[in-house]
Formats: structure tokens, C-alpha cells, sequence
């Protein structure tokens, strides 16, 4: 059964931060504790979890008034393909348009720019490369 929430414990919160650092840190050989920051006080967590295993994680930050931000989007290795991603944008995107919101941006790693194409994001230019190695995308969807 899937399930997306905000992890409610101690250690959902560990493994929530631990995936986001496997996936999207680590391979970039960046330090732990790099993937944290200080909009995780105020943005939305999203954690999908399949029969009780958390296998996917987004977290929605206000960018400006009615116009959302999706960051760190991470789903485990293994389990990428079988739609948690898809799952958990939807949510980020219901989430946005329950909160007023009219439009959602993030900012695509170059390899899953044609991820986010499939789900009606369109690309608007390069924005930046982080840590000097990895370029990045602006992408929107209006809701």
C-alpha cells in the first residue's frame, strides 16, 4: 500500500534525510549534512512510503506569492521506473493548487529534465550548476 505523508518520527526523519543524501549528494561526493538546509524548517516534506519502506521524497517551498517550488526530489535507486516519482509530483502539485498556488517551478537536474517534460513541465532555460558540476534547469507547470 503507498502512502504520502510527512514523516512523523525520529526515524522517518533519519531515513528521509539519509535517501535525500544517497541520491542527490552523495554520487556528487558532497559532505553529509550537505543535504540539509534551512528551508527544511519551513518547507513541506513529502515522504511516499510503499508497505511501510520509504521509497521516494520531495519537499515543496513557497518561491513567491502563488507560485511553489519543488526541491529535492529523490527516489531509491532501485525503485526508480516504477512510477513513485510521478506519484509524489502529483502530490507536490495537489499540495501547491490546495494552497492557492497557480504555478510550480524547480530547477531540473540535466538528467531528468525529460522526466519532468512527461509531466507537463516545460523547460524555460539553464539556471544554474551546482557544485560546478551538475547543471540544473528552470522548469514550470501552471495548475
Amino acid at each position: 500500500m503507498v502512502e504520502i505523508r510527512t514523516p512523523a518520527t525520529p526515524s522517518e526523519w533519519e531515513k528521509y534525510f539519509d535517501l535525500r543524501y544517497r541520491v542527490l549528494r552523495q554520487p556528487l561526493h558532497q559532505p553529509l549534512g550537505s543535504e540539509k538546509n534551512e528551508g527544511d524548517a519551513t518547507g513541506i516534506h513529502f515522504a511516499l512510503f510503499d508497505d511501510g519502506h520509504l521509497v521516494a521524497i520531495a519537499r515543496l517551498d513557497n518561491a513567491e506569492t502563488s507560485i511553489s517550488q519543488v526541491r529535492f526530489v529523490a527516489v531509491e535507486t532501485k525503485q526508480q521506473g516504477k512510477g513513485y516519482g510521478n506519484q509524489i509530483m502529483i502530490a507536490t502539485e495537489e499540495c501547491s493548487k490546495s494552497k492557492g498556488c497557480t504555478k510550480v517551478i524547480l530547477h531540473a537536474r540535466d538528467y531528468a529534465v525529460p522526466f519532468y517534460k512527461k509531466l507537463g513541465y516545460t523547460l524555460i532555460e539553464p539556471s544554474y550548476k551546482l557544485f560546478d558540476v551538475l547543471q540544473h534547469f528552470l522548469m514550470e507547470k501552471m495548475l
